[in-house]
């Protein structure tokens, strides 16, 4: 479980360091499922501050130079030659997406299919589904139910510090 104070340090040195840091920022964002973000719109790199708190140093370290690899390889690169080559120059060592722990316990919408298997929404679900376990496409008798559940602040806390 990494600190937060100390991703913002590795976040700010590594900007410092590949970047300019008269342009580029970093903060935290409320991601539940998506570990970090390079935004070239506002030339920000944001990391999830829920996921941020649960992965190890070394996840965090990772999540942050897949982000500077995006920065330095520009809008259009996207996960390709060029920023694999970019990012594989700064020491990532990742695949492309993360394929770590996401905060399910904020998703407010969960669904169950009659065999059992939990899914998890942070949308409210506008059609009908099955389950993706049981069938690869549309069948009745594996229908999710869903059930909306309310999501408190002391959640989005605890969240936000599972450890403690």
């Amino acid at each position: 479980m990494s600190d937060l104070v100390k991703v913002r340090l590795w976040a700010d040195s590594l900007i410092r360091l590949h970047l300019d840091p008269a342009v580029w920022t970093f903060g935290f964002d409320n991601a539940k499922r998506r570990a970090g973000l390079c935004n070239f719109n506002t030339k920000r790199i944001t990391v999830s501050r829920y996921l941020a708190a649960r992965y190890d140093d070394d996840e965090v370290h990772q999540i942050l130079l897949h982000e500077v690899a995006h920065a330095l390889a520009g809008p259009r690169a996207g996960h390709g030659p060029t920023w694999r080559s970019t990012a594989e120059d700064l020491g990532y060592v990742g695949s492309r997406l993360h394929h770590g722990e996401t905060a399910d316990e904020l998703a407010p919408w969960v669904g169950a299919c009659p065999n059992g298997h939990t899914l998890y929404r942070y949308r409210k679900p506008r059609h009908v589904t099955s389950c993706g376990v049981c069938s690869r496409s549309f069948d009745e008798r594996f229908r999710i139910n869903w059930q909306h559940r309310e999501i408190t602040p002391s959640m989005r806390r605890r969240a936000a510090a599972p450890g403690l």
